[in-house]
């Protein structure tokens, strides 16, 4: 079993990491470059940057701050938001990021996904699901795929689009949960251990993270790869060598 990939994300507005409840109160947290320069020296596995405002104001991610970052950052780094087509893919990798994550354009376009597959290598290509719980019974999916930024429902099942988009040749699914984003009450343990055990690429479990034994249960219960988590670094709750140090002490094989 590969060992398990600890990975802080940053939410970029405005060029400073913010971080809110359920996508929304967003609270300034640090600058991107402090924040990218303390994770790699505690032993982050990964970095996740997602400009989070960028599909909702219609605009591509701003480079300036990736710039910034990649002279800091000595671990593999991940840009996501805004990324429209190929040549905002490209962008990104011209100033060093390793991977690019796209979620509303997949939506809007999956042949996205095939052809930044093909260009880039699967391996590069992150696809971000959001998902939300509605209602049973109801009309819409139990189990609903949100884009723009988590504002706008789209009908799809997100079980179904994770299946759909391993089959385009993504090579890795990012996946949050709004209903626990920021809350600190644990990660959506049904909708990761679902998505988990339907496909056969990584799975990155997002969203709730707010206890050492939340990071336990999302892999063991909910079968994660790989844990995502913001709040806990930002404000200090946890160090990643902590969480690390506890998931080995359960039998979890991480890097130290």
């Amino acid at each position: 079993m590969k060992p398990v990939r600890i990975i802080p994300c940053l939410d970029i507005k405005d060029g400073r990491v913010v971080k809110g409840v359920k996508f929304v109160n967003l609270k300034d947290a640090r600058d991107p470059v402090e924040a990218a320069d303390i994770y790699c020296s505690e032993g982050a596995d990964e970095l996740v940057f997602l400009d989070i405002a960028a599909s909702v104001e219609a605009r591509a991610t701003r480079l300036d701050w990736v710039r910034r970052v990649k002279e800091v950052t000595t671990v593999p780094f991940c840009v996501g938001g805004g990324i429209r087509d190929l040549q905002d893919m490209q962008a990104l990798f011209n100033l060093g990021a390793d991977k690019v994550s796209i979620n509303t354009a997949a939506v809007k376009d999956p042949s996205l996904i095939k052809e930044a597959s093909k260009k880039f290598g699967k391996q590069k290509i992150v696809v971000a699901i959001d998902g939300r719980k509605n209602p049973p019974g109801g009309s819409r999916p139990r189990l609903e795929v949100l884009i723009m930024g988590g504002e706008e429902p789209t009908g799809l099942d997100v079980v179904e689009w994770a299946k759909r988009v391993e089959k385009l040749s993504a090579g890795e699914i990012l996946l949050t949960s709004k209903d626990a984003d920021g809350t600190r009450e644990g990660y959506d343990i049904e909708m990761t251990r679902l998505v988990s055990e339907a496909v056969n690429i990584p799975v990155i479990a997002s969203g709730g993270a707010g206890k050492l034994e939340h990071f336990y249960e999302v892999l063991i219960e909910g079968k994660a790869d790989a844990v995502l988590a913001a709040s806990v670094f930002h404000f200090g709750t946890f160090r990643i060598k902590e969480v690390k140090e506890y998931l080995l002490s359960k039998g979890i094989n991480v890097r130290i």
